[in-house]
């Protein structure tokens, strides 16, 4: 009997004497990364088609920001899985690092920046004050710019760095990201979007919230904060039932409660950070304490 081949195997070129893949299977993990790209494209127009439909006086759901919230969310996980399915068949390469880091400024860039503007900001009913009502309009300006810089100061960190390390490192063998990633943060636009039935927001003390939102999220970015990349999660290994069974409840609570389960589950992932970093804080501070209590004594 011929031995079993795993995909990584399979795909090796006979001809070749380093046993490199074959030239055809460079093209998988890209092929993601351009369905990941048209998502972005997509969610775009759709923001804008809905833009133009509530211009006529139509403030309530949209189905155009609805389906590009949900386009947006189908990008982030396709963005997870061409990095997974290039180390998987061991075809990464500097062209498919490049192209999936294009691809991630304008489908979690600019696309959720797009999105923000439109449902967000522009709707916003004048307020008695027009210079109050001009500067909460570029303060929205100001908050969506920062978005797309520090999404796209990200992704350029990201590429340079060899093996970053968080300012508050985690266990020893689990993989990190040094601040939040770009894809978190265009899902929790989205998922905002999607979970507020997609009617845009027109009174200003919600406009001032997502501008706080919109700022937190774009410094979240470009902090030294840790974020888990389960990068370590193997999609080929075996699994136990109890893994299965929460597997199914989720996908479960998605199907039909998919509003509220998928802003839970960005608010958890955006918020992970936050409290790690705080709970680090909070634990430094009495070693700190019993280090300078030690250190008085030998002064004297």
């Amino acid at each position: 009997m011929t031995p079993k081949l795993n995909l990584r195997e399979r795909l090796i070129d006979p001809n070749s004497p380093d046993r490199r893949p074959r030239k055809a299977a460079y093209a998988l993990p890209s092929m993601f990364t351009a369905g990941n790209l048209f998502l972005g494209f997509l969610a775009i127009l759709k923001a804008i088609e809905g833009a133009l439909y509530a211009h006529g006086g139509n403030y309530g759901y949209n189905r155009h920001w609805e389906v590009a919230a949900i386009v947006i969310g189908v990008a982030v996980f396709l963005d997870g899985l061409d990095g997974r399915i290039a180390r998987l068949t061991n075809t990464t390469s500097d062209f498919g690092r490049e192209l999936d880091s294009l691809a991630d400024v304008i489908s979690f860039g600019i696309a959720p920046a797009v999105l923000a503007f439109v449902w967000g900001f522009y709707f916003l009913e004048p307020l008695a004050n027009a210079q109050a009502h001009q500067y909460l309009m570029q303060a929205g300006y100001f908050s969506i710019f920062l978005f797309v810089l520090c999404g796209a100061s990200r992704l350029a960190r990201f590429n340079i760095s060899v093996d970053p390390v968080p300012r508050n490192p985690g266990r020893p063998g689990r993989k990190y990201f040094v601040g939040l990633p770009i894809p978190a943060g265009a899902g929790m636009v989205a998922a905002v979007v999607y979970a507020a039935g997609s009617e845009p927001l027109r009174s200003w003390p919600l406009v001032l919230a997502w501008i706080v939102l919109n700022i937190a999220l774009a410094l979240l970015m470009i902090s030294s904060w840790r974020y888990r990349s389960f990068k370590d999660f193997s999609l080929v290994s075996p699994r136990s039932p109890s893994s299965v069974v929460l597997f199914g409840v989720v996908l479960y609570l998605m199907w039909n409660f998919s509003k509220a389960v998928l802003l839970a589950l960005a608010i958890v992932y955006v918020g992970s950070g936050i409290v790690v970093r705080i709970g680090g804080l909070l634990r430094r501070r009495p070693h700190h304490a019993a280090a300078e209590a030690e250190q008085r004594p030998a002064a004297n």
